[in-house]
């Protein structure tokens, strides 16, 4: 009785820190990959080799709908998604990963790095997209933040069109 209890205490230390390790793991951790597809302006799709492809939502930002089935193109969107296409069609880009992986449409959450640049930042500036954080994916946020309101501010891009 007391060699399974401590059985069962030391699998589940083993299976605590393996979690704990995966999880350490992921927030940070970045992949390189080639962007084929443009969805829309916070959507993309990339090549995961040997022919697999995989859809990317961009953390922290949220461009105007130009596909959404139940809303009409928004304001900025089709300019929103023109500019994610001219900027990452293409293009070797870094994901960088946050706490959760994954949406509720199943695709991969990430920050965006192509030229050594943050381009969810760039979408922010340009005023393509506004601060969209959902917890716990919050690893940039106050920086995200500081460049949506100098966007504000300036009147620039869907804060001056919209």
């Amino acid at each position: 009785m007391a060699r399974s209890r401590a059985t069962v205490v030391a699998l589940i230390a083993a299976v605590s820190l393996g979690g704990f390790a995966l999880g350490k793991a992921a927030r940070g951790e970045s992949a390189t990959f080639v962007v084929t597809q443009v969805i829309d302006g916070d959507t993309i799709e990339v090549d995961r080799g040997h022919g697999e492809t995989e859809t990317i939502r961009l953390l922290g930002v949220n461009t105007p709908e130009t596909h959404h089935p139940d809303r009409p193109v928004e304001c900025f969107g089709p300019e929103a998604s023109a500019f994610t296409e001219s900027r990452l069609l293409g293009r070797r880009v870094q994901l960088e990963y946050d706490v959760e992986s994954h949406d509720i449409y199943g695709r991969r959450l990430a920050f965006v790095v192509v030229d050594g640049v943050r381009f969810n930042d760039e979408l922010l500036a340009l005023g393509y997209a506004r601060l969209l954080v959902i917890p716990p994916n919050g690893m940039h946020a106050r920086e995200m933040l500081a460049v949506e309101l100098e966007a504000r501010n300036n009147q620039v891009g869907l804060w001056g069109a919209c």
